[in-house]
């Protein structure tokens, strides 16, 4: 008998297939939530040194899974069970689809022999993640696990990043193969992988860049996170300072250059789109954020020259002209041409110049209004008492995520990004609820960074149970919540406005007066403040920020402060 156990090939579950699969492919984090089937999945994972980041609802997770792509570059792995997890992972993948940030979704489906029968947490899952994906696969059986484990990973990263999904019946999770067996098809799978070359850009295309923007008289470049996901600033900082171009970054892309770089034009923004003549958009869309490139906003005969890694964008957009490539491929290009035969605006040209003016006159405006200590707080007071508190931790900066409607409004005003990939908001998308998700996963990401979400009430309110997850997980993360008591701020309708048989109910718009948000993670065993006057607050930040702890930091916030973001009035 004990012979006969000795010959015995060792067999490995589906589960630590899996596992295995996704570290061979460097994933080395993970975010969901576990339950049937996918709980020994988990395990197999932190077993092999995956760490799993456990959430209370799927979709925090998913936006954790979407943002960890995007900080890294490489692929955000989320986990969630069948069915309802599935579709509560939903948001995740669209998120990512939006923003072209990489991430797989790997869900539990029922068993195959059942589906159809009204199995346990039953869905055709396939077809309800395909709006949102790159690519996605089912897998029948165990064999075709490492196969699908790299290839979901490899589209996710390829090309335009985006969503893929994995999905793994239950009965596939519980299928076996011997240890041997398993590392062939981990060695086939791996030897077998197709990752895509990108082409360099036409020269003659360069060339012809390089001419349009030296005959321009107002040139601009405007960079978005696809930029900053190629890691693409120190190719943009020879860019603008060989040139001398003023330079306009999409609300994620600030920092790739200091927001005080003396060409900066964010605070000259509608002077800068409106008035330039030719606009080098790097790793941006023009969409909704950027006017969609059309008039009264931008000039009628404005030139575009688009940068951006899927021709498919370009033909859609129809550009002056096209650089089809990753952008930081694409500049360090520009840049030898320009090197090669150098040319700059320099300081006393006239569009300089008059970018410059504006710069300084609105920030001007902006500053006198902000020195002001308003008591009960405006948006502007708290705004730059945390701007400066950051500002006064130097660096590594900290990672700074924003959602909420004045809030994020306001802070993208007032808060100064000074390294890449340092603001996290609420994207292409707009989406809301964004804000624990995302912390959890710049914290994992940058554990040598604070990370500061700086809040709306009704935004925080999407995502805050996860404060217990930032006590689990001890996470130096700092949540501002300004506590305006609504979506907007309180209860604003006129006496007249308020009848029928529903009268007294609260505005769809208000919540409960005086929320008492920072008792939330007290619960947990976190820090909570409570403040309303400018010592407070900034008494509060000094202990938080040099805590490094859990904390969330309720400001009491007038409601009848602030009001719709003025890009967004007319879709309200």
């Amino acid at each position: 008998m004990a012979t006969e156990s000795a010959n015995k090939p060792t067999l490995i579950d589906c589960n630590l297939l899996v596992a295995k699969a996704l570290s061979r492919a460097g994933i080395d984090r993970m975010f969901g939530v576990v339950g049937i089937p996918v709980t020994s999945l988990a395990n197999r994972a932190v077993a092999l040194g995956i760490r799993f980041i456990a959430f209370h609802n799927e979709q925090s997770a998913g936006y954790a899974a979407s943002a960890y792509g995007y900080l890294t570059g490489r692929p955000g792995v989320l986990l969630t069970v069948s069915g309802p997890g599935c579709v509560h992972g939903l948001a995740g993948l669209s998120n990512a689809a939006a923003n072209a940030w990489p991430m797989v979704m790997i869900s539990g489906s029922c068993d195959q022999n059942d589906f159809g029968r009204g199995d346990f947490q039953e869905l055709d899952q396939i077809a309800a993640v395909k709006p949102f994906v790159k690519f996605s696969v089912k897998v029948k059986n165990v064999t075709e696990i490492p196969n699908a484990v790299f290839t979901v990973i490899d589209h996710a990263g390829s090309g335009r990043p985006g969503g893929c999904y994995l999905d793994i019946p239950a009965d596939v999770l519980h299928q076996t193969v011997t240890e041997s067996e398993a590392n062939k098809l981990l060695d086939d799978a791996e030897n077998s992988r197709k990752l895509d070359v990108i082409k360099d850009v036409d020269k003659k295309d360069i060339e012809k860049a390089i001419s349009i923007i030296r005959k321009a008289e107002r040139p601009l470049i405007v960079f978005g996170k696809g930029a900053a996901i190629a890691r693409a600033e120190d190719e943009i900082k020879n860019f603008v300072e060989r040139t001398g171009i003023p330079f306009l970054p999409t609300p994620m892309g600030k920092g790739l250059l200091p927001d005080t770089h003396e060409l900066a034009s964010t605070a000259a923004r509608s002077l800068a789109i409106g008035k330039c003549d030719v606009a080098i958009v790097v790793g941006a869309r023009l969409n909704w954020l950027l006017h969609f490139g059309e008039p009264p906003k931008w000039s009628k005969d404005v030139k575009f020259i688009l940068v951006d890694i899927d021709e498919g964008e370009i033909e859609l957009r129809k550009p002056c002209l096209g650089l089809i490539g990753d952008a930081k491929k694409v500049l360090q290009v520009l840049n030898k041409e320009i090197k090669d035969d150098p040319f700059c605006l320099g300081r006393t040209h006239p569009w300089i110049q008059d970018i410059t003016n504006k710069v300084k006159d609105n920030v001007l405006r902006m500053e006198s209004q902000l020195v002001k200590d308003l008591v009960p707080f405006n948006f502007l007071t708290p705004m730059r008492i945390i701007r400066d508190a950051i500002i006064g931790l130097g660096s590594p900066c900290p990672i700074v995520v924003s959602e909420g409607a004045n809030t994020m409004d306001v802070g993208r005003s007032v808060l100064v990004q000074m390294e890449p990939r340092t603001r996290l908001d609420a994207g292409t998308w707009g989406t809301m609820g964004v804000g624990l998700g995302y912390c959890i996963a710049a914290a994992v990401a940058s554990p040598d960074r604070l990370v500061v979400a700086v809040e709306g009430d009704s935004g925080f309110g999407f995502s805050a149970m996860e404060v217990e997850t930032l006590v689990r997980y001890k996470l130096p993360v700092v949540v501002i919540v300004f506590n305006n008591g609504g979506v907007y701020g309180g209860d604003r309708r006129n006496s007249e406005d308020i009848t029928g048989p529903y009268k007294d109910d609260p505005a769809p718009t208000s919540f409960v007066p005086g929320a008492a948000y920072h008792v939330l993670i007290e619960a947990f065993g976190g820090k909570g403040y409570l403040v309303g006057t400018p010592d407070e607050l900034k008494a509060a930040l000094t202990e938080s920020f040099s805590a490094r702890k859990p904390a969330v930091i309720n400001v009491t916030i007038d409601p009848f402060a602030g009001a719709e973001s003025g890009r967004m009035q007319h879709k309200n």
